[in-house]
């Protein structure tokens, strides 16, 4: 049994990392405190661990293994359930994309240029699902910025989105 430092609370070894540098092999914080304080840490840092993620997925070997692992059979299955989850989770969503893209390879509707930037590769942006053709053409960056300004503002619901 050892007392933790943070909580105070004695708890099981078991219930502490193991520490070389330690008089009893183990760190004097339990499992549950250091937890606590990684996640203060990094919600504290979020922007630095951010950008560190991103440079360390950039990195010429993790590039290649996920072109080896994207070629595998256990990536085509996870793929199809991922798809498959996501398809019953939001059957509307995925309708209103379906339709696009059948709309745009037919020629029925043109994709345009973003309207926030004018970057010409642009995406759909649906304000109402239910109107399946009625899209704003947004580049990705844009795209991703309107949602994360209309998660962050109201109260999430469909109706706070129709501000476009």
């Amino acid at each position: 049994m050892k007392t933790c430092f943070k909580c105070g609370i004695k708890k099981p070894l078991s219930e502490f990392y193991k520490h070389s540098a330690m008089a009893d092999g183990h760190l004097n914080k339990c499992k549950e405190c250091a937890k606590k304080d990684a996640q203060k840490n990094y919600r504290a840092n979020i922007k630095h661990y951010k950008e560190y993620e991103k440079s360390r997925a950039m990195l010429p070997h993790r590039i290649a293994a996920r072109k080896a692992y994207s070629k595998t059979d256990a990536f085509a299955i996870s793929r199809k359930v991922s798809m498959q989850k996501y398809r019953n989770k939001f059957p509307d969503k995925y309708k209103a994309t379906t339709a696009v893209n059948n709309a745009v390879a037919s020629g029925k509707l043109k994709k345009e240029s973003c309207m926030i930037c004018g970057m010409t590769k642009a995406e759909a942006h649906h304000t109402d699902y239910s109107k399946h053709l009625d899209v704003l053409w947004l580049c990705r960056k844009c795209h991703c910025g309107v949602h994360k300004f209309l998660i962050g503002e109201g109260n999430g619901n469909r109706t706070d989105r129709n501000f476009l």
